[in-house]
């Protein structure tokens, strides 16, 4: 059980329908089209739908509640004793309501943004805490305005710790979520150039993302990339810079990339293996260890739970394909920094004769697009053997690889299906294909044309 109708009465006290008598409800939804008993629904208004307007569908798939704009009509399909709470906003009562269920229940609340790596560390960090204490945490991407309150919404009564991943486009946007969320803890992961469109700089990008803090309880830890000089200004004494530089708090050394794990050593000589590739997982994983150390999870169980990892999909995911191809899956999204760090990982990779680089268009560049595109071509060299581009900005990858290095075979595409006919002299056990571009490309198309033969 989450909480009950007597409960809601007395957050929101315009209401109609019988809640005297208590109705359980055990989750919070936005989806008319899904089934949940014992359910509040929250209609949503977005730009090309409202939710108020499949009332008839929640309440058919099994809604015992609802939140509703008092300035819409109640439409007459609902039973007088329906209860209905009247709402002026329907999205800010979500986060409302959020915010009073989660201090509430009060667990300890880590908070993780960055340009990259959120993902990967918020897994990193789950793993971690429920080695010793009963976690929740995002569940694939419900980072944002909407998702975070309904990540809060979907934990347990018993929940310790709560892992919450924070996403952003624009100046404001952790603001809200940090005050949502209550923070004990944070971590920001890098400054990278994902929504530069929007924020003008990486400056900016670093503004943004430190509004985390703006909700953070007084003396709480922040746990930073002690590498990024735009994080400077956090180093407090409840600060933790990790990295690769001997000045930081925790430093990373002798890093070791091997097929399927990755391998390193912080400072104080313990050794950590973790079931990603490259070095910017080995900093995402330090983040992890070092608030793990900080709650009071002992170094065997650290170890152990790096060991364990469990990834949200499409993150440099390895998979085989056709003629036992091997792809890497890091489909998700990307940024120009993200894209760089997964080739660099794939140079580094033993045993393959051709390294196939498929990239697509990293979105929300803004004036910066041809730049940043470029800048990829700077890690593009031996070993990697063909690039293969698709899109409309990624030409450019393609473009600045041709001028610099002869020996790459490169092409650019625009037709889907051209693109996977050009990669089938590739389909063979002895090469690595990396598939890699922004969310908006859905680049797992390709990857599903050619492991379902």
């Amino acid at each position: 059980m989450l909480f009950t109708t007597e409960w809601l009465s007395n957050l929101f006290t315009d209401f109609s329908g019988r809640v005297d008598e208590p109705i359980i409800i055990e989750k919070v939804f936005t989806d008319s089209r899904v089934k949940a008993t014992k359910a509040l629904f929250i209609p949503i208004v977005g730009e090309n739908f409202d939710g108020h307007d499949y009332i008839k569908q929640a309440f058919e798939n099994g809604a015992a509640a609802i939140l509703w704009n008092r300035e819409k009509n109640l439409p007459e399909i609902l039973p007088t004793d329906f209860p209905v709470f009247f709402v002026d906003n329907t999205v800010e009562a979500l986060q409302q309501l959020a915010a009073h269920y989660r201090n509430e229940i009060n667990p300890t609340v880590i908070g993780i943004t960055g340009s990259n790596g959120k993902t990967t560390t918020k897994d990193l960090v789950a793993t971690m805490v429920k080695t010793l204490y009963r976690t929740h945490h995002t569940d694939g991407n419900y980072n944002n305005h909407i998702g975070l309150p309904l990540t809060i919404l979907s934990m347990s009564r018993d929940t310790e710790v709560l892992v919450l991943e924070m996403g952003m486009s624009d100046f404001g946007e952790i603001d809200l979520l940090s005050r949502i969320a209550r923070p004990d803890h944070v971590i920001i992961t890098n400054i990278g150039e994902s929504h530069i469109e929007y924020l003008g700089s990486r400056e900016g990008i670093a503004e943004a993302k430190l509004e985390i803090t703006n909700g953070m309880k007084k003396n709480g830890m922040i746990i930073i990339d002690g590498d990024e000089e735009l994080l400077n200004q956090v180093h407090t004494k409840n600060s933790i810079t990790c990295g690769f530089h001997e000045r930081n708090d925790i430093v990373i050394k002798n890093v070791e990339i091997m097929p399927g794990q990755t391998n390193f050593q912080l400072g104080d000589g313990v050794s950590y293996t973790i079931p990603l590739l490259g070095r910017h997982h080995a900093l995402n994983a330090t983040f992890a260890i070092a608030l793990g150390e900080r709650m009071g999870i002992d170094i065997e169980k650290r170890r152990q739970a790096l060991l364990s990892l469990e990834l949200t999909g499409m993150r440099f995911e390895m998979v085989k394909g056709i003629n036992d191809v091997s792809i890497i899956n890091d489909a998700y999204n990307a940024s120009p920094t993200s894209m760089k760090a997964a080739i660099e990982v794939v140079k580094r990779m033993e045993g393959f004769t051709e390294k196939v680089l498929i990239l697509g268009d990293i979105l929300e560049l803004g004036d910066y697009s041809k730049v940043m595109h470029q800048s990829v071509a700077t890690v593009i060299n031996d070993p990697i053997t063909v690039v293969f581009t698709y899109g409309n900005e990624s030409k450019h990858i393609t473009t600045a690889v041709e001028e610099n290095n002869k020996s790459i075979y490169c092409m650019h595409f625009t037709v889907k299906e051209e693109l996977i006919h050009a990669l089938q002299p590739y389909l063979q056990g002895r090469a690595l294909l990396l598939f890699k571009a922004s969310r908006g490309l859905q680049f797992e198309s390709f990857i599903n044309e050619i492991t379902h033969p």
